[in-house]
């Protein structure tokens, strides 16, 4: 029997504006939502030497994201693996309906905290 591939439940903290102080500065309140299915991948050789160049950052991890989802990745946190991690890429993306498999967009990710 074949062996399907699964992602792991990730949670993204958004920063959602809800409010401004008296000084008309954004007040932004976490909200966290729970995402099944992403892949997640210690990042390799290459991805760390890409991301250094085109960021300034050393990418641990690589995330790979659903197909279909809607939720905003970029400059967030996530958490998986018991700990913290900063998004600092744009996404990697291809034509959905040319990719096999459910995950369409990938993401670096880096030690947050």
């Amino acid at each position: 029997m074949a062996k399907r591939i699964v992602g792991i439940t990730v949670n993204l903290i958004n920063q959602v504006q809800t409010g401004t102080d008296p000084f008309g500065n954004p007040i932004f309140t976490p909200n966290t939502v729970s995402v099944q299915n992403v892949l997640v991948a210690p990042s390799t050789s290459d991805d760390i030497v890409d991301s250094t160049q085109l960021y300034g950052k050393k990418a641990v991890y690589t995330i790979a994201v659903p197909k279909g989802d809607t939720n905003v990745w970029e400059n967030q946190i996530v958490e998986f693996f018991g700990h913290r991690w900063h998004v600092f890429s744009f996404p990697m993306e291809g034509i959905e309906a040319n990719i096999p498999l459910s995950w369409n967009a990938k993401y670096y990710v880096e030690r947050f905290g």
